[in-house]
């Protein structure tokens, strides 16, 4: 009997697209944390972490989008922690 796996990108919605971009990752209990993306897509990013704490699974974050100069988004989005390695957090954007 052969047994099927579905390896992590087979799964994936959304296309990821390698992408350095200044993060600002906001929380009332871990003030402001700095970071960049690793990665990008519709669904959500994948951010090192430069400064901790590193926020834990399941917290919604307000997340802040930057160039060199000014602003990607005003608005921080809110973005929801879904796994963590080390200082490497996979956020996904929460539907609003």
């Amino acid at each position: 009997m052969m047994i099927s796996r579905t390896t992590g990108d087979e799964r994936r919605k959304y296309e990821r697209t390698s992408a350095a971009i200044r993060v600002e990752i906001q929380h009332p209990a871990f003030g402001i944390i700095l970071g960049s993306t690793r990665d990008i897509s519709d669904g959500g990013a994948q951010v090192s972490i430069e400064n901790p704490p590193v926020p834990p699974v399941g917290t919604v974050v307000n997340v802040k989008f930057k160039k060199l100069v000014g602003r990607i988004n005003e608005e921080a989005v809110e973005m929801r922690v879904m796994h963590v390695s080390r200082n490497v957090v996979g956020l996904m954007f929460v539907a609003r």
